[in-house]
């Protein structure tokens, strides 16, 4: 039997990586709101804030 996939809003992931922009750890962050790491820093990854934040190499 197959365990459902859950599904969650926009704004609960934004939520989630706002925390973790504002300094707390992935790992507090993911615990708290009953995540694994490994989703919070896939959903990281994904957001807007993180292409911004992206380093510009040096020439």
């Amino acid at each position: 039997m197959k365990i459902p996939r859950r599904s969650y809003t926009e704004e609960f992931k934004e939520l989630a990586v706002k925390r973790v922009a504002d300094d707390q750890s992935i790992s507090t962050v993911a615990k708290e709101l009953g995540l694994g790491d490994q989703t919070l820093r896939n959903w990281i990854a994904a957001s807007p804030q993180a292409s911004s934040k992206t380093p510009v190499a040096k020439l």
